[in-house]
C-alpha cells in the first residue's frame, strides 16, 4: 500500500498544550506572532516561532471593525480553528473579556478547546472592552475577574489547556494595585498572568520580581509599552512574548502603497518584484503534498 501524506497539521490539540505547558517551565522565552490568517501562520512557523497568537485587535481589523468588542465569540473560534489546525505550533487566543459574565467565559473555553487551541486569556477589563493601548480604559472589580478566572478553568475539560489572565489596572490603578490582582488571579487558578501597557523594562523588571508565575509580555507597536526585544524580555525572566499586530501592520502597509501605485500609474509592474511569487506560495502553501495525498488515494484506490 503507498503511504499517503496529509497535509493539516500532524499533531494533536492535547500535544500542542502538553507541549506549550512544558515550553512554559523550560524558562526559555517563547515568541508568539500574531497571525490574522492561518497563510500567516504557516510562514510564522517557517521561521521558527514556538507558537501562534490569534489577537482580539487583529481579528476585529480583519473584519474591518474597531478592537472594543464588537467581535463574537463564534468569528474568534472560527478563526483561531483555521489558524490551529494548519500549524504544528500551539495557538494562544485572545479571547477579551470572555464575551460575557462568567457563564460566557465557561462557554468560550470549551468552544476554544473544542477548536484545538492550546490556551488563551482574558482580561479584567469592562464589557464592552477597549485596545489595552488606549487611554479611558475601565477595569472591573477584582472580585469580578476572579469569578471570570474561576469560570474559565472549571469549564476546561483538558488541564494542560492554558488559562492566563490579563490585568489591564497599570494605566488606571498602578502598577502595584495590577501586581496584587495578578496574585488574585492566580489564586483563582490562571496559569499565566499578562500584565498589560507595563510603560519601559523598570516596569517588567518590578513585575517580575512581584509575581512568581509565567509572564507573558506585549510588544505592540505604536502603544506604551517600549519595544524591548527578545533578549532583554528574556533576561528579565518572562516567558512568552506576543507581537499581536506586526504582521497585519506590515501587510496592509505593502496594500496602501500598492493599490495607490496602481491607481496612479494603471499597472503593477512596478511592484512585481516586491511580491511573494508564484512558487513561494505554493511552497509554503505545500502545494505538491496535496498532489501526492490525491495520487496516494488513487493509488490504493486502484489496489
Amino acid at each position: 500500500m503507498h503511504r499517503v501524506f496529509f497535509v493539516l497539521s500532524k499533531i494533536s490539540a492535547s500535544q500542542k498544550r502538553v507541549r506549550l505547558r512544558e515550553q512554559l517551565a523550560s524558562g526559555k522565552l517563547l515568541r508568539f506572532p500574531g497571525a490574522f490568517s492561518p497563510l500567516v501562520a504557516l510562514e510564522a512557523q517557517r521561521h521558527g516561532f514556538e507558537g501562534i497568537y490569534a489577537s482580539g485587535a487583529v481579528i476585529a481589523a480583519d473584519l474591518a471593525l474597531p478592537d472594543i468588542g464588537l467581535t463574537t465569540l463564534s468569528e474568534v473560534a472560527v478563526r483561531s480553528e483555521q489558524i490551529a489546525r494548519m500549524v504544528d505550533l500551539p495557538t494562544l487566543v485572545d479571547i477579551d473579556t470572555g464575551f460575557g459574565g462568567p457563564m460566557n467565559a465557561a462557554r468560550t473555553i470549551r468552544t476554544l478547546e473544542a477548536a484545538g487551541v492550546a490556551g488563551c486569556h482574558i482580561e479584567d477589563q469592562v464589557n464592552p472592552k477597549r485596545c489595552g493601548h488606549l487611554d479611558n480604559k475601565r477595569v472591573v472589580p477584582t472580585e469580578e475577574m476572579v469569578m471570570r478566572v474561576r469560570a474559565a478553568v472549571a469549564a476546561r475539560v483538558d488541564p494542560d489547556f492554558v488559562i492566563c489572565a490579563r490585568t489591564d489596572a497599570r494605566a488606571i490603578e498602578g502598577v502595584d494595585a495590577a501586581i496584587a490582582r495578578a496574585h488574585a488571579y492566580l489564586e483563582a487558578g490562571a496559569d499565566m498572568i499578562f500584565p498589560e501597557a507595563l510603560l519601559d523594562e523598570r516596569e517588567f523588571e518590578v513585575f517580575r520580581r512581584a509575581v512568581d508565575a509565567p509572564l507573558l509580555a506585549n510588544m505592540t507597536e505604536f502603544g506604551k509599552s517600549a519595544l524591548l526585544d527578545t533578549a532583554t524580555l528574556s533576561s528579565l525572566g518572562y516567558n512568552a512574548v506576543i507581537f499581536p499586530v506586526t504582521a497585519l501592520r506590515l501587510a496592509m502597509s505593502a496594500v496602501r502603497g500598492g493599490f495607490g501605485e496602481i491607481a496612479s500609474l494603471g499597472t503593477q509592474r512596478g511592484l512585481v518584484k516586491k511580491m511573494q511569487t508564484r512558487q513561494e506560495l505554493y511552497e509554503l502553501l505545500r502545494y505538491s503534498d496535496y498532489e501526492t495525498f490525491e495520487v496516494g488515494v488513487w493509488n490504493i484506490t486502484r489496489e
